[in-house]
């Protein structure tokens, strides 16, 4: 019988809870506002990155302060932020959409990166090749 490395276990683990399709929360229909172009209010503009879970999800939050804007960059809930600023309105709020952009595409390079060693180790498996 052979031995599987670890880490293809702990890999494949994470590939299967990234495929499983996260159920949205029971929040009540939002009605859509009617469509004028408003600025976005940078205070307290956020976005939270992706991932199965909460003590690993980056956040990316503007805040103002004397006219100034700062971003700050957390990992987890309770983490000491990384404070980047100053900087003004419009360069916050495209911190943040940049931040969470490459963030997303990082994550999906590593779902597909995950996935790919799974179907490789499954093949071998199949095969009767050893891993």
């Amino acid at each position: 019988m052979s031995q599987s490395d670890p880490t293809d276990s702990a890999l494949a683990a994470i590939a299967s809870i990234l495929d499983q399709p996260q159920s949205p929360p029971d929040k009540p229909p939002v009605e859509e506002p009617p469509a004028v172009p408003q600025p976005v209010e940078a205070h307290g503009y956020s976005k939270v990155g992706p991932g199965p879970m909460a003590a690993i999800r980056f956040k990316w939050a503007a805040r103002e302060d004397n006219g100034h804007y700062y971003v700050d960059e957390t990992v987890g809930e309770n983490s000491t932020p990384i404070v980047s600023g100053p900087m003004d309105r419009e360069t916050a709020i495209q911190f943040v959409d940049d931040r969470e952009r490459e963030a997303r595409q990082l994550f999906e390079d590593l779902k597909q990166e995950m996935a790919g060693r799974t179907a490789a180790a499954n093949l071998m498996r199949k095969d009767g090749g050893e891993i």
